[in-house]
């Protein structure tokens, strides 16, 4: 018996299925894209991944790992255009694994107009962000400053014991907390 050739009605309905289901993956195409940056800043947030540091509670207790020493360096930087001086008041601290510590970081505003700046963060080497976690930071808002206004920042922090069992850490001795200011711009009020 011989097959009938299909029919217009049956090619229709196979090219509308066709079209339907195209326009489904465009549409989840779309979504996915939009939904890539805060889906890829909490994978980074969750695994310290590209060296994101974590973030906890000021109540959160930690067991320290007697002994057991790090050094942590820290770096700042400002980007080019922005009026601020930006340091840390120590560049190396020893830390003890698990204690909480604290950094202070100095901005001056070298303008004659308040300057508004975000900084943004990273730790090296990579992997070892999912161990630094930051309980207070001046990296989680934004800084104004005044002109000629200079600041001192804390950072409060600790590195997690859990780093000295990682097979990618056992020889970390070092972590550098990096941090870059960026001028946040404000809204322009119309004249």
């Amino acid at each position: 018996m011989a097959s009938l050739p299909p029919s217009p009605f049956d090619r229709d309905r196979r090219n509308r299925r066709t079209m339907i289901g195209m326009a489904g993956v465009g549409l989840a195409m779309l979504g996915l894209g939009f939904a890539s940056v805060p889906l890829y800043r909490i994978f980074c947030e969750r695994t310290g991944f590209g060296g994101t540091t974590q973030r906890a509670d000021a109540d959160v207790q930690v067991a320290e790992a007697a002994g057991h020493r790090m050094s942590i360096r820290f770096d700042s930087n400002v980007t080019p255009g922005m009026p601020w001086q930006f340091h840390p008041e120590r560049h190396t601290q020893t830390v003890t694994v698990g204690a909480r510590n604290m950094a202070i970081f100095v901005a001056k505003n070298l303008s004659d107009r308040p300057v508004t700046g975000t900084a943004t963060f990273n730790v090296t080497p990579s992997q070892a962000g999912a161990y630094f976690t930051k309980i207070q930071c001046f990296c989680f808002t934004q800084q104004t400053l005044q002109p000629g206004e200079q600041v001192r920042m804390p950072v409060i922090y600790y590195v997690d014991p859990k780093i000295l069992t990682d097979a990618d850490n056992k020889d970390t001795q070092e972590i550098t907390l990096s941090y870059t200011f960026y001028p946040v711009e404000q809204d322009k009020k119309p004249s």
